[in-house]
This record gives C-alpha cells, sequence and structure tokens, in this order.
C-alpha cells in the first residue's frame, strides 16, 4: 500500500489510482477481493435497488454483504424518489460501509425506462433532492456515478454541478451516452472536462483494459483514478499494471484456481456454475482445444474442471 492517499472522498482516503467498476452480476466477493489482492483501490457493491432494501429482500442483503478487507467499501444505490434512497441509505449507513454511491449510469432499459440509473439524468430536480437530502442526513460521505447524458441531451456538466452543490464528494463518469450503451468510443475529453468543472475527485471510466490504457487516461484527463469493468473479467493482473499479454498460462491458471476456491467457498454449490462467465475471459488469448473449453464450461464437477484445466495447461506447454 502506498504510503500516501492517492485522493480522499471527503475524509476516507483512497490509496491507488486504478478501480473495480461496479458491475451488476460481477461485483461479489470473491471478484472484489481478487482485484484487490491485485491492487483495486475501492471496492463497490453491485448496484442495489432501494426499495429492496426497504423491503428487507433476501436478494439486497446477499448484495449488501462484505467483508473487513473490502474497504473502503461503496455501497451503491439506485431509484427514482429521494424519499426512498433516504431511508434505504440511512438503513445501509448502520451497516458500516465508507462510502454511499449513487448510480445514474445503468443505461438497461429495465433500470433506466423507470427514471433510475441514467433515467435519473434528465431529472435535474430529483438529483439535486437526492443528494442534499442524503447529504445533510448521513454521517458518510455521498458519491455518484453517471454518463453524458441520456441520448443526445449530453447534460453532465449540469449534473455534476448540482452533485457537487449539493455535497457529493466524488464523482464518476461513463462518458457516453445512455443511447450508446458501451457502443461505440468513450468519450475522454469529457473526463477531461468535468476534472476541470469540479472540485470533488472524479474517476473516468470507458475503454480501459491494459495498463497503457491506465496511464493514457491519467495524462489525457488529469482524473484522479481509473476505473476498470469489463476489461478487468478474467485480467486482475491490469489492477497490477501487468498486461495480460505477458502472462503465461500457467500463472493464469493459478489464479483460475484460486479465484474458483474462492468462489466455492462463498458461494458454496453454485460456485462452479457462476464462475463460468470468469473462464471464458481467463482464457481469451490462449489457444485452447475447444472441446476442453466447452467441457470446463459445462461441467458441474469441480474434479472433472480441474483435471481438464491441468490438461489444458500440459498441452499449450507442449506446443509453446
Amino acid at each position: 500500500m502506498n504510503k500516501r492517499p492517492e485522493f480522499y472522498v471527503r475524509d476516507v482516503p483512497v490509496y491507488g489510482d486504478v478501480i473495480l467498476a461496479p458491475m451488476a452480476g460481477f461485483a461479489d466477493i470473491p471478484h472484489r477481493a481478487l482485484c484487490r489482492s491485485f491492487g483495486s483501490a475501492l471496492n463497490y457493491t453491485e448496484f442495489i435497488a432501494v426499495e429492496d432494501i426497504i423491503d428487507g429482500s433476501k436478494m439486497a442483503k446477499s448484495l449488501l454483504d462484505f467483508t473487513s478487507d473490502d474497504w473502503p467499501m461503496v455501497i451503491q444505490l439506485f431509484g427514482n424518489d429521494a424519499g426512498l434512497f433516504l431511508e434505504a441509505a440511512s438503513r445501509v449507513e448502520e451497516l458500516g460501509p465508507a462510502i454511499i454511491d449513487i448510480n445514474m449510469g445503468c443505461s438497461t432499459r429495465r433500470v433506466s425506462g423507470r427514471g433510475a440509473g441514467v433515467g435519473m439524468m434528465p431529472q435535474p430536480g430529483l438529483i439535486e433532492e437526492t443528494f442534499n437530502l442524503l447529504s445533510n442526513n448521513l454521517s458518510l460521505p455521498v458519491t455518484g456515478k453517471i454518463r453524458l447524458g441520456w441520448e443526445d441531451e449530453i447534460n453532465y456538466p449540469e449534473v455534476a454541478q448540482i452533485m457537487e452543490d449539493n455535497g457529493a464528494s466524488l464523482i464518476a463518469i461513463h462518458p457516453r451516452t445512455k443511447e450508446q450503451g458501451y457502443r461505440g468510443v468513450a468519450d475522454w475529453d469529457a473526463i477531461a472536462e468535468l476534472r476541470q468543472l469540479v472540485k470533488v475527485p472524479v474517476i473516468g471510466s470507458g475503454d480501459v483494459c491494459s495498463p497503457d490504457d491506465i496511464d493514457r487516461m491519467l495524462r489525457q484527463t488529469g482524473c484522479d483514478a481509473v476505473m476498470i469493468g469489463r476489461g478487468a473479467i478474467g485480467n486482475p493482473w491490469v489492477f497490477s499494471r501487468v498486461n495480460k499479454k505477458c502472462i503465461p498460462l500457467k500463472v493464469v491458471a493459478e489464479t483460475i484456481r484460486r479465484h474458483l476456491i474462492m468462489m466455492i467457498e462463498y458461494h458454496g454449490d453454485r460456485g462452479l456454475i457462476l464462475f463460468r462467465k470468469y473462464l471464458k475471459r481467463y482464457l481469451d488469448g490462449f489457444s485452447v482445444i475447444e472441446d476442453y473449453r466447452r467441457r470446463m464450461l459445462v461441467t458441474e464437477s469441480v474434479e472433472e474442471f480441474l483435471f481438464l484445466l491441468e490438461t489444458v495447461e500440459s498441452a499449450v506447454d507442449e506446443n509453446t
């Protein structure tokens, strides 16, 4: 760990400038712990609906789970009602996280279509009320993650100013619109503009897959940290600024075993099945016999999986 923080989220020190994104379906305890061990400086939960927290749903309780090793822990919420945000955040505060974050970036129809996620961005009044309520009623820092705007309405400067004026302690931005989703090229110039506009720390994201991308974004935008989502799946080495292309299969296989064991210890019998979505990305770039890859992705036996992985290792070694 660095002796000095790279930046502060109000009074919370952050010891690093590369951060794992709060990806739905991926940001569970095992994945966070793995990426943290490679250098991720902040841990976010997957986003959680405020209504589910208030109702005490089983899903919400699962998503709110974190450990002492997760520190600094960020709980990310989504919704479309300032009063419900406050009620949910007040309950979350009792769990002891470091930061509460408002998701204003999710572009899926299920979320944005009801005025949550990036669906908040066309509603400046809701954003103002939400950050004002939370900042004045919680002891924790409140932050937010945004996009450029909704479709052709590029209003991130206005939204960011409203957030800062109403107590936001950090702003993260994925510089694409709701309409773009993850298509096209992320507009890093918008990150640079946002960094100049606000005084609070700014985290940039979008199209970051390698150490070169990290350093280029930091230089080009002046942002305080880089957030990596899809580029970190099956690639925890990126947090150590090591290019995966330089990692031999033997090391990748060791990390696969480690990650799988963590998944099984946390998720139980479901761990192997849940691990499949990571395996595809771990094996990207390697010449793996397709039959072995397919069998690894369908087996429900940990013993068979490990046998196949060892076989893949040996086959690749023999051909190198």
